[in-house]
């Protein structure tokens, strides 16, 4: 009696193994390409740094495993408006878009993060030796005011800069504790009420401050230090 074939179908399982693992690339490719468009979303378009939140969520995770290094720094241009009314609003933006990308590149070549908060005030985070405070931002500042040319015209930024370091504040200061802090070490700074190099110490705290009455103050003059303005034609 001769040998009876049986015919089987052929098995679709190599063909479902070879298309899952393509499915799933297209998927993280996917995934991957909403990430960025999600990140580019959330980033300021005239700095390209991100905002405050992106900022409040750095500090929180640095002030809970590097607290004895963490530094959060504002940093204030000076003296926008008169360059938006003498040059227009464009010299303005150039001149905070210089500022931002000059902060951005400071903070990330040290490991740490740059965000624009709003207007003309940005703010940053990072791990520093408390013994290099004074000369990193020291050297900062003069980075920031670096002159910027924008269509032939030579602009000249000031900024005021306030330092808050977490070490010198209260163990349960968090994010939004430390960015008040060096915001008022800039307001202080910047009304002239302490010298540069100020540092937010636990009563700093606790003076309020409104945003109105902040911008109410007029920034001091003096031959040493010069408001941001256009620099006079040749």
């Amino acid at each position: 009696m001769p040998a009876t074939t049986v015919l089987r179908p052929r098995s679709h399982t190599l063909i479902i193994a070879a298309t899952v693992p393509l499915a799933l690339a297209a998927l993280l490719a996917d995934d991957m390409r909403v990430r960025r468009q999600l990140d580019a979303a959330r980033k300021d378009p005239l700095t390209r740094l991100p905002g405050r939140d992106a900022l409040k969520d750095r500090i929180d995770r640095l002030a809970r495993t590097h607290r004895e290094q963490l530094h959060v720094l504002v940093a204030d241009a000076d003296g926008l408006k008169a360059v938006n009314d003498s040059l227009g609003h464009a010299a303005g933006d150039a001149l905070i878009a210089a500022i931002g990308h000059r902060l951005g590149a400071w903070a990330a070549a040290r490991g740490g993060l740059a965000a624009r908060l709003g207007g003309d005030e940005f703010g940053a985070a990072l791990l520093l030796p408390p013994t290099a405070t004074l000369r990193e931002t020291a050297a900062l500042r003069e980075q920031l005011e670096q002159p910027v040319d924008h269509n032939g015209h030579i602009l000249r930024p000031a900024v005021s800069i306030g330092t808050a370091r977490a070490v010198d504040l209260p163990d349960a200061a968090g994010a939004s504790r430390l960015l008040r802090g060096a915001d008022m070490a800039m307001y202080r700074v910047k009304t002239g009420e302490q010298p540069h190099g100020y540092l937010a110490r636990a009563t700093t705290l606790t003076r309020p401050r409104s945003a109105g009455a902040v911008r109410a103050v007029p920034a001091p003059t003096c031959p040493s230090d010069e408001r941001a303005r256009p620099a006079p034609p040749r």
